[in-house]
């Protein structure tokens, strides 16, 4: 698959309203991570970010799978790649139904567009394109991964010259190889792809119109000024 044709698969399956989460998420958990840190420990300089780092992501781990579940996302089941003898040991959120999806993980840069560490969940995700074998899915609740299901990553960076806040959130495609993005894009930029939310409102009937103007007032005229008038117009026919 192209870039392009990665990006229309993600914006078709990952609702717009989900990454507008997954983005307030993550964002919430990096400054809970950092005032965790600081306000319960006298931990500083590298101590004090080793141990951040490390809360930062749990605690986005949970975010990460509580926010996909509440948009319709499921939990891939079991530990193992269908199909393969690959493990993994991170929440795999599937979204696509029975149709073509997408398998939605999470994951630290440490720069922006910087490929993250590799660990054995990644390692296995990224060889779904090529390793996914047909599976009954019985239960016909979609959380078994399909044939054609691409392994995708949620990716943030933290912001070295502020404490608990991130530089970059992005969505990342990762090759098998592990050597290079398929596709990457911040989620703000992402999210321009979509279209917009409608802002349109009911209709009003024509017959009601929005605003009615005031009728003009009649000039104000004498009754001996009517009585002149009539006579000069004569007796009525």
């Amino acid at each position: 698959m192209t870039a392009d044709e990665i990006k229309a698969r993600i914006v078709s399956t990952i609702p717009r309203d989900l990454l507008i989460d997954l983005l307030d998420t993550a964002m919430a958990r990096a400054r809970q991570a950092h005032e965790l840190i600081r306000d319960n420990t006298d931990l500083t300089g590298r101590s004090a970010r080793g141990l951040e780092g490390q809360a930062r992501f749990r605690l986005m781990e949970k975010g990460f799978q509580d926010t996909c579940e509440r948009h319709g996302g499921m939990r891939l089941d079991g530990d193992v790649i269908p199909g393969t003898d690959l493990r993994y040991y991170q929440p795999f959120m599937r979204f696509g139904g029975d149709g073509l999806g997408i398998l939605l993980g999470l994951a630290s840069m440490p720069e922006p567009r910087e490929l993250p560490t590799k660990n054995q969940s990644r390692l296995a995700g990224v060889t779904l394109n090529y390793h996914l074998t047909p599976r009954l899915d019985l239960e016909g609740d979609g959380r078994t991964a399909k044939p054609g299901d691409i392994f995708v990553l949620l990716l943030f960076a933290r912001d070295p010259s502020q404490g608990g806040r991130l530089q970059e959130v992005a969505i990342g495609v990762i090759n098998a190889e592990y050597q290079g993005f398929l596709a990457y894009e911040a989620v703000e930029k992402l999210m321009a792809a979509y279209a917009p939310p409608s802002t349109e409102t009911e209709p009003t009937p024509a017959s009601q119109p929005l605003v009615t103007l005031k009728k003009m007032p009649k000039a104000f005229r004498p009754p001996e000024q009517l009585d002149s008038d009539e006579a000069a117009d004569g007796p009525a026919e």
